[in-house]
């Protein structure tokens, strides 16, 4: 008994040791196809950014214009443990928040900084490969599949460019949508807690990520899923289920929220007070009256409806408004019969118009690849309703959106009455949505016909079907480009004298471009389909098929990719960081210790943010500025600028500009004081400008917005103020004059200034600082005291008499409140994962 009671323990001990051993190697089977998938995203990768291997880097222009805007905030969050939230390098002054802002008690920053350990180009790719291939998964994609379906996603032509342009947070955001959609969709379909708790992390990424635009478009594509699931939820009695799933979920979403709430809530309370906030009631600025953005600035970028043909063949529209022709091309040939040397060298560096279609310009089309458009027609014919339902819909109505001006019915519709949507502009933007859905359904048709039970041979129909109307389109415009238009662009009006023969060069080789990449797209579709009839005929195994499309996609979309984003486009890192240096004009403002603004007329003032690397800027460039500092830039700045420079161009001596400066007041009460017109040449002086403060004696009261504005055109800034009547109580009631009197900037910190004063009266001091009370406070002796609006964006107070210190503290309170509330997030997101994989662990475990 004593032996057999051993005996039994000595085998139950054994199994126990077995089955460890099996859960072991049976966990790890399931895990090697994931580490192979991300092994092989990375050889990728880094094939596709070779120069990166180089230590070469890509600088785009937001990038840059980012480097520019943030380097004062950087500077100083270095050199000081308090980080500032506020910076005078634009505008005048302006929050950090949409520039750089820590976000101390986010943990959830620690999971992004594991892939962030990739080079910055890589690390986007990256992020594109593995967000798709965790979506395909979510869909019961096998992971050869879905490591396949991941490059159909990747190298979509508008991945790459906005890796160009340096759109980085529009990139990484893009990148979080898929994984984001795919956790809501198993916390419907699957797997209701791990999709939750994916969801929040996604959410959480996503938001992190800081481009609520495309998050508007995520939000908007799981909008129409919700509908779609609730439908038929209803019919198929499952509301229960629904309402566990939508129910876990927002607590999903709150969480999330929380985790960034410092972000969320900073920028909500400033985007009040930005162009895509209220109206301040000014209705004599046309351009400003209206809430939200204007709406010929919202559709400035919208997508031609011929021109969404692009997903199709990429120059349809010529490609980029920037690029090069070969050697072969109308327009060298032209060139060559002047007797023009090298001319493979001319035409590399020649960068031609060549888009010509309904935008502004590009840096290139949405190419979405021949043959996802192919399996996209054949997903109407093999995926299940309920998911066409979904996409269907998505992509016909966000495509629609992306026409803007095309379309103004739709357009005019949503932003007068959809929530949010005034606030966004460059409505083509929206085929990032369109683009997803077309992909998702291409994929999810081609997993279906590699894995259907049904009989292949009735699948070779709709196949044929598929590929007789893409391929039928792609071979219409091959064989009759015209249709497509008469390849003239708005920009070929620039091109006389010497240049004139462009006018008729381009438009062939615009027509030479379509072509060819039509007959390209026909060729790649049909290869497409001979790839499916050997598969439904059994001459080729499903993983020989998976492969071969691998192949193809890689095929279609890689060199459509390298037009835009190239080994060309990477720079040594010296080479980069040599890109801004200051010009003979900079250094000899630098050598000024004292506080003052510029003005850098060498430059597109409002729309480049270079100066702002060097200087406290009156211009920069950012699509959130105060709606005020906009109004102003509309009413007074620029007239004030262009009265500038014309006296400029007139005039032959300083003298004679000097009586200019005097008359600048809007300028002047902005305390600039340099500006600069070359950059090779010593800067101007401005004698008059008003400095950092400065006591008045006159007072002008205004009844609105529009009187406050006219007002300002009237008064010399120096000697008198204009006060909306609102804080009409604020002002002293005497004013007595004091020749001693002083005030004197002491201390500056972007988010603390000291001014010393001095007075045997009392006194009304103006500021020349942007006035945003909420999170500006002021403070006398220790004790916080009141300031107010003057000249419609400045700051005042009425100082009594004495010698004392006036204070102004950049303290907003949101983002103390959203530093709490993100750390009590964090610490629940971190204890529901730990109970998840405390419970998970366990369930392995007994099985």
């Amino acid at each position: 008994m004593y032996f057999c009671m051993h005996f039994y323990q000595f085998c139950r001990k054994l199994h126990q040791n077995q089955h460890c051993h099996y859960m072991k190697n049976n966990l790890l089977a399931k895990l090697t196809p994931h580490f192979i998938a991300i092994l092989l995203f990375t050889i990728i990768s880094f094939l596709y950014l070779k120069p990166v291997l180089e230590g070469k880097q890509l600088l785009g222009h937001d990038s840059e214009s980012w480097m520019c805007m943030a380097k004062e905030t950087i500077d100083f969050n270095k050199a000081n443990s308090e980080p500032t939230l506020w910076t005078n390098s634009m505008f005048g002054g302006m929050p950090t928040y949409q520039i750089s802002m820590n976000q101390p008690y986010n943990l959830i920053k620690y999971v992004e900084q594991v892939i962030m350990t990739f080079p910055a180009t890589v690390y986007n790719l990256m992020l594109y490969f593995i967000g798709f291939y965790i979506l395909l998964l979510a869909f019961k994609f096998k992971p050869w599949l879905a490591i396949v379906g991941s490059i159909a996603f990747t190298f979509a032509s508008y991945n790459f460019i906005i890796i160009l342009a340096g759109h980085n947070s529009k990139a990484i955001t893009i990148a979080y949508m898929a994984p984001l959609i795919g956790a809501v969709f198993s916390t419907f379909r699957s797997q209701k807690y791990v999709g939750a708790l994916l969801t929040s992390l996604f959410l959480s990424l996503a938001i992190r990520a800081n481009h609520v635009q495309i998050l508007y478009y995520t939000f908007l594509i799981l909008l129409i899923f919700g509908i779609v699931e609730f439908v038929y939820c209803l019919k198929e009695k499952h509301l229960k289920s629904f309402f566990q799933s939508a129910g876990l979920l927002l607590v999903a979403a709150l969480i999330a929220l929380g985790m960034n709430a410092t972000t969320l809530l900073t920028t909500y309370e400033y985007g009040e007070y930005t162009m895509r906030g209220k109206s301040n009631g000014l209705t004599v600025d046309s351009q400003n009256a209206q809430h939200g953005l204007n709406k010929d600035y919202i559709t400035q970028w919208s997508y031609g409806k011929a021109e969404t043909l692009t997903m199709l063949i990429p120059n349809f529209r010529g490609g980029a408004s920037g690029a090069t022709l070969g050697p072969d091309s109308k327009t060298a040939e032209k060139i060559k019969s002047y007797n023009v040397p090298n001319i493979d060298k001319v035409m590399s560096d020649f960068q031609l118009p060549l888009y010509w279609g309904d935008q502004p310009g590009t840096s290139g089309p949405v190419y979405l690849g021949a043959i996802v458009i192919f399996l996209f027609v054949l997903s109407f014919f093999v995926v299940e309703k309920r998911i066409l339902w979904w996409l269907v819909p998505m992509i016909v109505l966000t495509t629609m959106l992306s026409w803007g001006k095309n379309l103004m019915p739709l357009t005019d519709f949503f932003i007068d009455n959809v929530p949010l949507y005034n606030k966004f502009r460059t409505v083509s933007m929206a085929l990032v949505a369109a683009g997803f859905g077309i992909t998702l359904l291409a994929l999810i048709a081609l997993k279906e016909l590699l894995t259907t039970e049904k009989a292949k041979e009735k699948l070779l129909r709709p196949i044929l079907i598929s590929a007789a109307v893409s391929a039928g389109m792609a071979f219409v415009f091959a064989l009759i480009p015209s249709l497509a238009g008469n390849f003239s662009s708005a920009a070929d009006a620039q091109f006389t004298g010497d240049y004139a023969f462009l006018k008729a060069t381009l438009p062939l080789d615009r027509e030479a471009l379509l072509r060819a990449d039509a007959w390209r797209s026909v060729l790649l579709i049909l290869a497409a389909l001979v790839v499916l009839w050997l598969f439904v005929k059994d001459k080729l195994k499903t993983n020989v098929a998976v492969v071969l499309f691998g192949i193809l996609f890689l095929a279609d979309l890689v060199p459509v990719a390298k037009r835009y984003l190239n080994d060309s486009n990477f720079e040594r890192k010296r080479r980069i960081e040599s890109l801004i240096q200051p010009s003979k004009a900079d250094e000899m403002i630098l050598t000024d210790k004292s506080d003052y603004r510029v003005l850098d007329g060498t430059v597109s003032i409002f729309n480049d943010s270079k100066p702002s690397y060097f200087h406290k800027n009156i211009g920069g460039y950012h699509a959130a500025k105060l709606r005020r500092y906009q109004e102003l830039i509309n009413m007074h700045i620029e007239k004030e600028i262009g009265q500038l420079f014309g006296a400029f161009g007139r005039a032959k001596t300083f003298q004679e500009i000097s009586p200019v400066f005097d008359s600048l007041q809007v300028l002047n009460m902005l305390n600039m004081k340099y500006i600069i017109y070359n950059k090779d040449a010593a800067p101007l002086l401005n004698p008059y400008c008003n400095g950092n403060a400065w006591f008045v004696q006159q007072v002008r009261v205004a009844d609105n917005a529009n009187d406050e504005m006219s007002l300002l055109g009237q008064i010399n800034t120096k000697k008198a103020l204009v006060v909306d009547k609102s804080y009409q109580a604020m002002l002293p009631a005497t004013l007595v004059a004091d020749s001693t009197a002083s005030i004197k900037l002491q201390t500056y910190q972007p988010n603390q200034l000291i001014y010393s004063f001095n007075s045997a009266t009392n006194q009304l001091a103006v500021f020349s600082e942007i006035y945003y009370d909420k999170g500006w406070n002021a403070y006398i002796n220790g004790a916080k005291v009141p300031y107010f609006r003057v000249n419609y964006l400045l700051r005042a107070m009425s100082l009594p008499k004495g010698n004392y210190e006036v204070v102004f503290k950049f303290e907003p309170v949101l983002y103390r409140l959203g530093n709490t509330i993100a750390l009590a997030s964090s610490i629940i997101f971190i204890l529901c994962f730990l109970a998840y994989s405390f419970v998970w662990f366990r369930k392995r475990k007994v099985a």
